[in-house]
């Protein structure tokens, strides 16, 4: 198996105001002073945060990322930010297409009665060959994909280490056919989805998982810094 680089992203989504994430981001650069040989760690604030946190975060092992971006380089989008705006605010990864952004905004969608109708692999390949079209990548560490089974958030229904292996699995073979083969087996494939301490090592142990984009234990610095841990053991 390709030696890939475990990536864990916490995404706060909208949560914390100013001094709310100064204190998250002191915390986390006290619980993580280093990580572990092979993997990387990503914070994802909201973007009014984003200065404040990268000034908190400077000096520890934990990059900086942003939760959307407009991709023109500017101009009149008001309430917007461009890939150049964030790069100044010392951003390296920006989340695209959350599926929280396409179900409430409307840019554009896997769902419970997908995922009972047995198409939901498919309904996630094609999402993947949408998102991904024209893309030119030279770097497999240009980008991370993450899959999130929304089918599994507030259904009562619960996703296994196996459910996103078989998910994962297919998106590693649908960028295979798209960028080649070589190039496919070092972007990394996150799970999102109730992603925590307990069960991120079984996660991480899937051939085809690399890391995960962590919700609400990623708001906690303790639950985050041990999902960081236990990953790299």
């Amino acid at each position: 198996m390709p030696n890939r680089t475990l990536l864990i992203a916490g995404n706060w989504k909208m949560n914390n105001n100013v001094a709310e994430a100064a204190k998250l981001a002191d915390e986390l650069a006290q619980a993580l002073p280093e990580v572990p040989a092979g993997v990387e760690v990503l914070v994802c604030p909201p973007t009014i945060d984003i200065t404040t946190v990268h000034d908190r975060i400077q000096a520890a092992p934990i990059a900086l990322g942003a939760q959307n971006v407009y991709w023109e380089a500017k101009g009149a989008f008001t309430g917007e930010s461009s890939c150049d705006m964030l790069k100044s605010a010392g951003c390296t990864y920006c989340i695209i297409g959350h599926s929280e952004r396409r179900d409430y905004f409307h840019e554009t969608d896997e769902s419970l009665e997908v995922r009972e109708a047995g198409t939901y692999v498919e309904h996630v390949v094609n999402q993947v060959k949408a998102g991904l079209a024209g893309l030119e990548i030279t770097c497999p560490k240009q980008v991370v994909v993450a899959y999130e089974p929304i089918w599994a958030i507030g259904t009562g229904k619960t996703a296994t280490a196996e459910d996103a292996q078989e998910v994962c699995g297919a998106i590693r073979e649908t960028l295979k056919e798209m960028f080649g083969e070589e190039l496919a087996n070092g972007i990394r494939v996150l799970y999102g989805g109730s992603a925590k301490p307990g069960n991120i090592a079984e996660l991480v142990a899937k051939p085809d998982v690399d890391g995960a984009l962590v919700g609400g234990a990623s708001l906690k610095a303790a639950d985050f810094a041990s999902m960081v841990v236990k990953a790299g053991e």
